[in-house]
């Protein structure tokens, strides 16, 4: 294998971005993130630099009540682990609370989504194996719906699935840690 050249970072709308493939480093406070009304805020490292091919990596910030993304299911496994705060998981129509420093495990085909809980802001490292041609379900599901994060109609559809969400960037020294 031939050495990997690190990729430069520059500044961006709001924050720090690499340019170019390599490797890199960023602190989070520094990088330029993403925010939407709906969905929380966060380093969401892979819409900002584009996809890494064998895995996604976040860390969302998530106030009482937020989702961080619609309910769904996936042929692909995702983990969570709460760095700071609380939260509700929603996996398989069932609630749980997750407090800081617990760990949870979707292997592929389990419908889940992760909601902020508590009376502050939360904080997740998100993490996901990435694959060709991926497949997601978007399950109608009661229990997330509370949380505005159900379709109202099943669907395959991404792009339906998020309607009106649009994520702009942040700066993320700006979100509370």
């Amino acid at each position: 294998m031939e050495k990997v050249d690190e990729a430069r970072l520059r500044e961006a709308d709001a924050g720090l971005v690499p340019e170019g493939e390599g490797w890199f480093i960023v602190n989070i406070a520094e990088s330029q993130g993403l925010t939407e009304d709906k969905l929380g805020s966060g380093a969401m490292f892979e819409a900002v630099v584009g996809d890494f091919p064998h895995f996604g990596i976040n860390v969302r910030v998530l106030e009482p009540g937020q989702p961080a993304s619609m309910y769904h299911r996936e042929d692909r496994q995702e983990a969570f682990l709460v760095l700071d705060g609380e939260c509700i998981a929603i996996v398989e129509d069932e609630e749980r609370t997750l407090r800081k420093g617990d760990f949870l495990h979707s292997p592929p085909g389990t419908a889940h989504v992760i909601v902020g809980a508590g009376d502050r802001p939360s904080a997740v490292l998100m993490v996901g194996a990435r694959t060709a041609d991926p497949e997601i379900e978007y399950p109608v599901s009661d229990t997330a719906a509370r949380y505005g994060a159900s379709v109202d109609s099943r669907t395959e559809d991404a792009a339906v699935a998020t309607a009106g969400i649009a994520p702009r960037p942040a700066k993320l020294g700006e979100v509370p840690w």
